[in-house]
């Protein structure tokens, strides 16, 4: 089969090697000039993915595009590529609006019968200060669009809102008078859970996902927001959840033909559910979490997806583990801390072939014939591990990082650690998990 990676930094560079590796053919799309080293040697850069298309096309039914991101205008166009006969996977432009219109994806979740937190939409930040001031309370603060990073948006901490009102403030100053979107919705507490599952334009393919997400920068939720540091995922136990949430979108991403991975995140409480966010694309380190437990390979699950020939696949029956590995200036980005990239990449001794599937490589490259890190953020590489607990699957996972040795490299050593102590009977409890 041939396929097409169609993005800017390379998200999905483990997949293709995955696919390579698999006897596929696979180009991908690098435009990002400090992702140029990104699986340099290893994967067939290209830097405009349209002059790609023919080569596509030849192959027939064995030809898909596969889009990494909701950037600028991704959704569009895989519409029109669609229209035009191509095989596409990725979103769609509705699902892209998902992902960066935060006040429109809460009132789709309304429409559909799902509970939402209120949630009022901004572009400007005085407004938004003098109605924090009038209405005082613990707010989460959330930015619109493709161009803001996960670090700059905030969790609130005070009851009457001050410190929201301060990052805003300073967004403001940073901005100097332009405009921006973002929207201000009110803080819930309880457990962050998440669902997923692929779509293939007109059904969910079974069984959907579920996750746990650990977003910030350092052990015990401190530090800043990042896109990801480890992730607990597994297929069992969701079909409840499934159907009390994401399936409810189907009639919806039916109609605007969309085809790809979808990720509802929320908040679960004793009130009920609480819908936040979607990742309306394959999220890293979502699809590296997630493939240990895929016994379906990825180039049959895409030609399954595209020829909508099965409504299930195979998987492995456990929970996953993945264990983000950064190295500086993650969590921020070359552009503002300009930190040299080449770091060597060496393994243990005692790394095994088996070792070896469970490393999602991430920005490394070859560089005379030696790994080396390299891009944009400093997301090294991904290490996961399988278990049919999630201590089990916890354990394999920091084994397997501890032989990965990169100088300045560091991870979080909590990934799953409130799952196991408290979250997940507290889980079984509220009736949201299937029975064991």
């Amino acid at each position: 089969m041939r396929f097409l990676g169609v993005g800017n930094v390379l998200d999905l560079g483990s997949l293709y090697l995955r696919l390579i590796a698999e006897g596929h053919e696979v180009k991908a799309c690098v435009t990002e000039p400090l992702s140029a080293g990104t699986l340099a040697g290893l994967v067939s850069h290209v830097r405009d993915w349209r002059s790609e298309l023919d080569w596509v096309r030849q192959a027939g039914p064995d030809g898909i595009i596969l889009f990494e991101s909701v950037a600028e205008e991704s959704g569009a166009q895989q519409d029109g590529l669609r229209r035009d006969g191509f095989q596409v996977i990725g979103g769609s432009a509705w699902g892209d609006r998902l992902e960066n219109d935060r006040a429109y994806a809460q009132k789709v979740l309304a429409e559909i019968g799902l509970s939402t937190a209120p949630t009022w939409e901004f572009t400007d930040p005085v407004a938004a200060d003098r109605f924090i001031r009038e209405r005082p309370a613990r707010y989460v603060l959330k930015f619109n669009g493709p161009n803001f990073y996960a670090s700059e948006n905030h969790v609130g901490l005070l009851a009457d809102g001050r410190d929201v009102r301060a990052v805003l403030a300073a967004k403001a100053a940073e901005y100097a008078g332009q405009a921006f979107s973002f929207v201000v919705m009110q803080h819930i507490d309880g457990i962050e859970m998440g669902v997923g599952a692929y779509f293939n334009g007109e059904r969910f393919l079974r069984p959907a996902c579920i996750d746990w997400e650990h977003k910030r920068f350092f052990a015990g939720d401190m530090g800043e927001l990042t896109g990801e540091m480890g992730t607990v995922a597994t297929f069992d136990h969701s079909d409840r959840f499934f159907q009390l949430t994401l399936e409810k979108l189907q009639p919806r991403l039916r109609e605007a033909g969309y085809v790809g991975y979808i990720n509802l995140n929320t908040i679960v409480n004793a009130e009920g559910v609480w819908p936040l966010e979607f990742t309306c694309r394959f999220g890293y380190p979502g699809f590296a979490t997630l493939e240990p437990l895929q016994q379906t390979s990825w180039a049959e699950l895409f030609r399954m997806m595209v020829g909508r020939s099965d409504e299930t696949f195979r998987i492995r029956r456990g929970f996953s583990v993945a264990l983000v590995l950064t190295t500086p200036p993650f969590p921020y980005t070359r552009r503002e801390v300009p930190i040299p990239i080449g770091l060597p990449v060496f393994f243990a001794d005692t790394l095994e072939d088996a070792d070896r599937r469970n490393l999602h490589y991430g920005e490394v490259g070859l560089r005379n014939g030696e790994l080396v890190t390299s891009g944009l953020y400093g997301w090294t590489m991904v290490a996961t591990g399988t278990g049919p607990t999630i201590l089990q699957a916890k354990d394999k996972a920091y084994a397997l990082a501890a032989k990965v040795l990169i100088p300045s490299v560091r991870y979080r050593l909590d990934i799953g650690d409130r799952l196991i102590e408290t979250d997940w009977r507290r889980l079984g409890d509220l009736g949201l998990l299937d029975p064991e």
